[in-house]
C-alpha cells in the first residue's frame, strides 16, 4: 500500500472520527487520515475495517506487539492490586523494577522517565548539576556538545539546540548553554569540549533526520575523549 492508496477520499466512519478528533484537539500533529480501532500483534485495524501492517510500534513502546498476552495480564495483575502512587510513597514494585532495570543497562542504578524528551531533559541536568558540583564549572557556563540534525524532543531546552528550523521557528528565546558539531565527527567534538563542557550528548542512531548510522568508531572514540577529557557522555 502506497501513501497515495491511504490518501484515497476518507469513508464516512474514518470522516467522522477525524472530525470529532479535530473539534477538540490541538492540530499539533498532521496525522494521516487512517483512524485505528483496535489491534494485535503487528496488525492494526482501521474503523471501516482495513488491516495495516503497523512498522511503528507507536515509536517502539509497543514493541511487543499490540495486545501482548503477557503485558495485557501482568498490567492486570497490578490493576487488581494497586493503581498508581506518587513518589511521595515507595511502592513495593518499583525496588525490584529498577533493579531488573540496572542489571540489563549495567547500570548501578536508574532514574524512571515517562518519555524520551523527559530522560534528556533530565540528562542535562544531571549533567549540569554535576558540572558546577564536581567539575567546579562556575554557575550558568556549563555547556553541552550536540549533533547537528539532531532529534530528542519537542520541549524548549531540546528545541533550542536543534539544528531543524521547523522545530524553532516562533518559539524563542531559547535555553543557552549548547553547541551543535557534525554527527559522526568525533574529532570536530573533541575540538569543541572547553574547561565548562560538561557533557557529550548524542543519538547512537539518527532516526528523525533520515536513520544516519555513524562510523563504527564514533561511539568508542566519544567515549575515550569523554573519559579523557572529564566530561559525560549522554
Amino acid at each position: 500500500m502506497t501513501v497515495t492508496d491511504i490518501r484515497a477520499p476518507q469513508e464516512t466512519a474514518t470522516a467522522a472520527a477525524i472530525a470529532a478528533e479535530e473539534a477538540h484537539t490541538a492540530r499539533n500533529y498532521a496525522p494521516l487520515p487512517v483512524v485505528a480501532a483496535s489491534a494485535r500483534g503487528a496488525w492494526i485495524t482501521d474503523v471501516e475495517g482495513k488491516r495495516y501492517l503497523d512498522c511503528l510500534a507507536a515509536y517502539s513502546a509497543v514493541n511487543f506487539g499490540h495486545h501482548n498476552d503477557q503485558i495485557v495480564a501482568a498490567a492486570h495483575r497490578q490493576l487488581d492490586r494497586l493503581t498508581l502512587v506518587s513518589r511521595a510513597f515507595h511502592s513495593d514494585r518499583l525496588g525490584p523494577f529498577c533493579a531488573d532495570l540496572a542489571a540489563l543497562c549495567g547500570k548501578d542504578m536508574v532514574l524512571p522517565m515517562n518519555s524520551g524528551a523527559e530522560a534528556v531533559e533530565s540528562g542535562i541536568k544531571v549533567a549540569r548539576k554535576w558540572g558546577t558540583d564536581i567539575k567546579g564549572v562556575p554557575e550558568g557556563m556549563a555547556n553541552i556538545i550536540v549533533a547537528d540534525n539532531n532529534f530528542h524532543g519537542r520541549t524548549i531546552s531540546i528545541v533550542s539546540f536543534s539544528t531543524d528550523g521547523t522545530a524553532r521557528n516562533g518559539f524563542g528565546p531559547f535555553t543557552p548553554g549548547f553547541r551543535s558539531t557534525p554527527f559522526g565527527d568525533a574529532e570536530a567534538v573533541e575540538a569543541a569540549i572547553d574547561e565548562h563542557t560538561v557533557a557529550v550528548l548524542v543519538e547512537p542512531i539518527q532516526g528523525e533526520a533520515g536513520i544516519i548510522v555513524p562510523p563504527d568508531d564514533y561511539l568508542p572514540r566519544l567515549r575515550e575523549v569523554c573519559s579523557r577529557r572529564n566530561v559525560l557522555l549522554i
